[in-house]
């Protein structure tokens, strides 16, 4: 697969802290910009309610997914709460020479994976404005035990920990805001115009991630 974006789709990656609000971000990307394109993930955990097997996840055992990795098919992998993720090669590799701007919603490793293969994809990474409303975003939703929703919040702060391997860092604290501040990222990133850093956003991420 061709490194080279310029006569091809060029490469996003968005990671966060799991209840950072990461999917719905990206959801509302692909609505608002139909250039980018979804990198559907592997992954070896069970469905969530409601999602559905190729259109949120390919949902395959955990040998399928071992066999995937021993082929070669996936262009990074990682595993994240006991879970397998990975990228396939091949569908991503096509979606690009298709002219398309492909998003994956991986994790910290995978991203760094990827930087090294890829290093005019722009790498950006989404935290919380506190660690008091993630843990209230996590409880909101439902969906963990209070002792899993805990090692989350641990593995929030270690994940927020990699900030600085990122390209550009986005404070998820006004839905509208940050989905703006996305498409602006996206859209410097494709016209190769740099894009501010926000310091106040460092200065948040060092806090966040110290344990």
């Amino acid at each position: 697969m061709s490194n080279r974006q310029t006569d091809s789709g060029s490469l996003f990656i968005i990671a966060a802290p799991s209840g950072a609000g990461k999917t719905s971000l990206v959801n509302g990307l692909l609505v608002r910009d139909q250039r980018l394109v979804l990198s559907i993930s592997h992954t070896t955990r069970t469905p969530r309610p409601g999602e559905v097997d190729g259109e949120h996840y390919h949902f395959v055992s955990k040998t399928q997914f071992e066999l995937m990795v021993d082929n070669g098919d996936f262009m990074e992998h990682a595993q994240v709460f006991g879970h397998n993720y990975g990228s396939n090669r091949n569908s991503v590799a096509q979606q690009l020479l298709q002219g398309l701007d492909v998003v994956l919603e991986i994790d910290w490793q995978g991203a760094r994976q990827l930087r090294s293969a890829f290093p005019d994809c722009c790498l950006i990474f989404i935290i919380p404005p506190s660690l008091e409303s993630l843990r209230e975003r996590l409880t909101d939703r439902g969906q963990d035990s209070a002792a899993v929703i805990q090692r989350r919040m641990q593995d929030a702060q270690a994940e927020i920990s990699h900030w600085a391997e990122f390209d550009q860092l986005v404070v998820n604290d006004d839905f509208d805001t940050t989905l703006e501040e996305l498409l602006a990222i996206i859209n410097d990133h494709r016209a190769q115009t740099p894009h501010q850093v926000n310091k106040d956003y460092q200065r948040l991420a060092q806090q966040l991630g110290k344990r």
